[in-house]
């Protein structure tokens, strides 16, 4: 799967760093949807997934050492 071999080659820091980065696009689709309707509705869904492969190629990086 393209997705967990995007993930899978960063190092934990990378990852660290892009989860804080995807929490806060998170944080501003949620606050631009409240106002406005939203360009691409899926957006919110979209990074939330993001946001959990993420975490979990984090924790299986944690498991393994």
């Amino acid at each position: 799967m393209a997705r967990t071999e995007r993930f899978h080659a960063k190092t934990e820091g990378e990852l660290v760093k892009l989860l804080a980065e995807k929490r806060e696009a998170l944080r501003t689709l949620r606050f631009s949807a409240a106002g406005a309707r939203a360009t691409d509705p899926d957006a919110p869904r979209k990074t939330r997934k993001e946001i959990a492969r993420i975490r979990t190629e984090l924790t299986k990086k944690h498991k393994a050492a």
